[in-house]
């Protein structure tokens, strides 16, 4: 063999196998990026009883956020959180968008709430302690866009606990409203802990039209949750304690409500299971907390996560699957 073919088949041997280690670290690469962690969305706050809002191309995922010291087993919640994302999987945090300074007939506790859009004008309905009347209420917040900044829109609450003794006589069972508007523009607003309530809103989405009324529901802890698909009308819930979530089906949003069964197990190590449910491009999404966040996390340290969801032929939903993963 010649010197110059020698030297040739050393250099195409030295290129060969750079080329490889490419390739081998290219792949490596494309492989951790398939199964990069997504899960819990937020890991430099603790996020809790998320809801969200589609507008346009855009998602709006608002959150309450636990402040609990480590020694302090119960719920510290000031304010609220808002980001944003156009694939759910980068998110964008805004400035703080309401807290419960901010209704003056408030005395704290920024407990579950829901933000929907009607006419070009954002309703954010929360749950917080009323400062006079003994229990949780239920008041609504208007802003100029989507992140706010938000302002008590009457001063008062819309719901409080007197308006439901009828019923229960425990001081938390006014929680965690969400709000549907329905294909006739009609706009119900459903709340409650042990029991489920439900309501017409009038147009101006401020007041109650009409009575109060209940739906009886499987071991329902709290956390009611309405959506639509197709013909198919949602109400998903927590399910006992330690919460998981079921949900029941429905022709009207009315009811009757048939009982479908467990859609989320139990969430990790936190007690209570908040979710909301979102149709985003063309797919369906689920969002819920955990006590995820380690070695801190727990059932007053949560943390938002999503995981896709997926529907039977007959319209059923499939169990979720909850993973590290998310959204990719």
């Amino acid at each position: 063999m010649n010197k110059t073919l020698s030297i040739f088949m050393v250099l195409h041997g030295i290129l060969a196998c750079t080329k490889s280690e490419k390739t081998s670290k290219n792949k490596a690469e494309i492989k951790a990026k398939e199964f990069e962690i997504n899960n819990p969305l937020i890991t430099d706050k603790f996020t809790a009883d998320p809801t969200a809002l589609v507008v346009n191309d855009t998602v709006y995922l608002y959150a309450g956020h636990d402040e609990a010291p480590d020694d302090f087993n119960f719920y510290r919640m000031n304010e609220w959180l808002v980001y944003s994302s156009t694939d759910m999987v980068n998110w964008k945090e805004h400035p703080v968008p309401l807290k419960t300074s901010d209704f003056e007939w408030a005395s704290g506790d920024a407990w579950a709430a829901q933000v929907i859009e009607r006419n070009g004008k954002f309703y954010w309905y929360v749950t917080v302690s009323h400062a006079t009347i003994n229990g949780k209420a239920i008041g609504v917040a208007v802003p100029d866009s989507p992140v706010g900044p938000f302002k008590d829109a009457l001063g008062k609450a819309l719901i409080t606990n007197d308006m439901t003794t009828g019923y229960t006589n425990i001081d938390w069972d006014d929680i965690d409203p969400t709000v549907y508007i329905d294909d006739d523009r009609q706009a119900f607003l459903y709340w409650g802990n042990t029991v489920c309530y439900w309501a017409k809103l009038k147009g101006n989405m401020l007041e109650l039209d009409g009575e109060i009324h209940t739906i009886d529901l499987p071991n329902f802890t709290e956390a009611p949750w309405i959506h639509k698909r197709g013909e198919w009308y949602y109400l998903s819930y927590a399910y006992q304690f330690p919460e998981k979530t079921a949900y029941a089906m429905s022709k009207s949003i009315t009811g009757p409500w048939e009982y479908k069964g467990i859609l989320n197990e139990l969430a990790g190590n936190s007690n209570t299971n908040h979710q909301a449910i979102i149709e985003f491009k063309d797919n369906w999404y689920y969002i819920y907390h955990t006590g995820g966040i380690q070695p801190n996390g727990g059932s007053f340290k949560r943390s938002v996560c999503i995981d896709n969801l997926y529907y039977n032929p007959d319209g059923t939903m499939q169990r979720v699957v909850m993973t590290s993963e998310g959204i990719q």
